[in-house]
Order: structure tokens, then C-alpha cells, then sequence
């Protein structure tokens, strides 16, 4: 039995198949199962084109933000990508009107986006492709190196270096955000998951809060919290296909693990949340060493209300195998 329609914080449905990898790789035909099987009970739809409606309307301009610079293997994986955007398709959503994107057009081209999207006839973007909004912009006083491609790089005068300038493509383009990260540690964030991701591919002047964990801590959920991102923000999806716990932006497969699941919520602090818990969880039983990140960023997150930052309160549904094959 589906469960019924809720934006209940921390609620976060787990879809797992055995055979959803092997070696690795992907097996499409039961990732485009798993896609469906998760949307139809985060919506509490039969059919799945009217459960994609409950999160998106056939006027909006959908943009899937990937995270694209670890690779087609580590990163968000193609075939989720694919699955999602043929359930945009199948409810009636043009496709000139669904867009891959992320920070850098290098990263998608590498990660195969460019030719996905080719074969889906929908568009790939890049935040860095477009102009910054000079109306959209997250102030903070912490200062920065500016570097090439920042709006204000070769400026000098008072407050420069101050703001970090949204990209157009997410002020302007689109209207609906759906965020699929994969389950990859990040050296200062914790984890390269849909706050993170999101924020810090969208945004310039972004070195400055790399540099300090603190300093991270409070850009990320407070760029978060502007309604360019959180009001739009329709679903994420945490790619959790494969488990990589050391690495972070590097492929090592021998500190991953595979666990065939995808996440869905509508809660990007809850998923974050858990993908900290795994990734701490898989160092402890791999016997390397281990390390705490500090979850200012995700407590942060949820004083301004944008998830559930308690892994105690956060409420599993599961859906396992085995189920219908395509």
C-alpha cells in the first residue's frame, strides 16, 4: 500500500534492489524501476506520470542538478539521471523544458551528461555558462581571493569581494530544482550531498568558505535558505547506488561499498544527515581511519527550518526487493 501525499520533515523513502549494480555498473532497466517504485511513494500515486505532477507541473523549467566532477562512476550516475528524466517525459513535461546541469560544462561533457541528454533530446547546462544575477546574491563580510570568472574579480573598492553572485541559470531559467547526489564524502562538507552540491554549484566567490569548515557551515545553509533554492526545490534523490567513503572527488572503488539503494525525500537536510551517518559507518567497518566532520552545516540547516538535522527523528519507509522487474 502507497503511502499517502505528506511534506512531513525528515520523512525519507529507501528503495533497495539487489540487483541494481553489478561490477560497478549500473543496470538501467532496475534503476528506471527503483526511480519509479520511490516517486510513487513519496507521492502516494499509482500511476507515474501523475506522481512526477505532485512534484512538478508541465509550465515549469526542471532542472536535475547532478554532481558531475567525480565521474560517471562516483558522481551522480548517468542511468538515475536517464530514469528521472524519462518519468519527466512520461508525465507530459517538454522536453525543452528539462535541464542536467551542474557548476562546470567540462565536468558534465566527462561525465557523459552531454550525450545523455543528446539521446533524451532534453538540455545540459552549466552554472558557469551563464552570466551571475548582479540582483541575487549572498552577502557575508568574510573575506576572499577573487579569482577569473567571479563577477567582481579586478574590482577594488569597499565591500568587494563581499557577495557571492547566483548563476542565472537557477535565478532565471529554472523554476523547479531536483537534486540527485551521490553518496561521496567531501573533505570539508562531510559529504558532496544536496546541500552542499547545490549551493556551491550555483554560486561564485565560493572559495573563501571552502577554506573553513565554520565559515561553510554558515554559507551553505543560508544560500540554501534563499528562495532561488528552497522554495523551488521539488525532490532529492540521494544516489546511494554505491557508497564511497574516502576519496572524495577521486575514484577509489576500493574504499567504496555497495549498497543498490536510492534515497528520496523532499527533506535535503534528512538525506544529507544520513549520508554522514553511512559514510562514518563504512570507514568504521572498512578499519580506516575515521573522521567526524562536524554537523554545524546540517544544524545550521535545520535552525532555519530547511530539514530534520536528528538522524533519531527521521522517519524510514522501505521499499526492498524483490518487486516487479521491467
Amino acid at each position: 500500500m502507497l503511502s499517502p501525499v505528506t511534506n512531513i520533515v525528515g520523512r525519507v523513502i529507501v528503495v533497495e534492489d539487489a540487483q541494481a549494480t553489478h561490477t560497478f555498473n549500473t543496470s538501467y532497466p532496475v534503476v528506471e524501476t527503483m526511480i519509479r517504485r520511490g516517486i510513487e511513494h513519496l507521492t502516494g500515486r499509482h500511476d507515474p506520470g501523475q506522481a512526477w505532477l505532485q512534484l512538478v507541473s508541465s509550465t515549469d523549467v526542471v532542472g536535475i542538478k547532478v554532481y558531475a566532477s567525480p565521474g560517471a562512476i562516483i558522481g551522480t550516475r548517468p542511468d538515475v539521471v536517464r530514469a528521472v528524466v524519462r518519468g519527466l517525459l512520461s508525465a507530459g513535461i517538454a522536453s525543452d523544458r528539462i535541464i542536467i546541469w551542474d557548476r562546470d560544462r567540462t565536468d558534465l561533457r566527462m561525465a557523459g551528461y552531454f550525450e545523455l541528454a543528446n539521446r533524451l533530446g532534453v538540455r545540459v547546462e552549466s552554472a558557469t555558462g551563464h552570466e551571475f544575477d548582479l540582483d541575487t546574491f549572498y552577502d557575508s563580510a568574510l573575506p576572499g581571493s577573487l579569482v577569473y570568472g567571479d563577477v567582481e574579480f579586478g574590482q577594488k573598492g569597499p565591500g568587494i569581494g563581499r557577495k557571492s553572485y547566483v548563476s542565472k541559470l537557477v535565478s532565471k531559467v529554472i523554476t523547479r530544482h531536483i537534486v540527485i547526489a551521490p553518496l561521496l564524502n567531501h573533505n570539508a562538507a562531510g559529504t558532496t550531498g544536496c546541500l552542499y552540491g547545490m549551493t556551491m554549484g550555483a554560486v561564485d566567490n565560493k572559495i573563501r568558505f571552502e577554506r573553513s569548515p565554520r565559515a561553510l557551515s554558515e554559507a551553505v545553509p543560508e544560500i540554501m535558505a534563499m528562495p532561488v533554492f528552497f522554495d523551488r526545490l521539488a525532490l532529492v534523490i540521494s544516489d546511494a547506488l554505491i557508497c564511497q567513503y574516502q576519496g572524495e572527488s577521486k575514484n577509489l572503488l576500493h574504499y567504496s561499498k555497495v549498497l543498490n539503494q536510492l534515497r528520496f525525500s523532499k527533506d535535503p537536510v534528512a538525506l544529507d544527515v544520513l549520508a554522514l551517518g553511512e559514510l562514518e559507518a563504512q570507514r568504521q567497518k572498512a578499519g580506516v581511519p575515521d573522521r567526524k566532520f562536524p554537523r554545524w552545516i546540517y544544524d545550521n540547516a535545520a535552525l532555519l527550518q530547511l530539514g530534520e538535522s536528528d538522524p533519531r527523528k527521521i522517519r524510514f519507509e522501505w521499499v526492498e526487493a524483490p518487486f516487479e522487474r521491467p
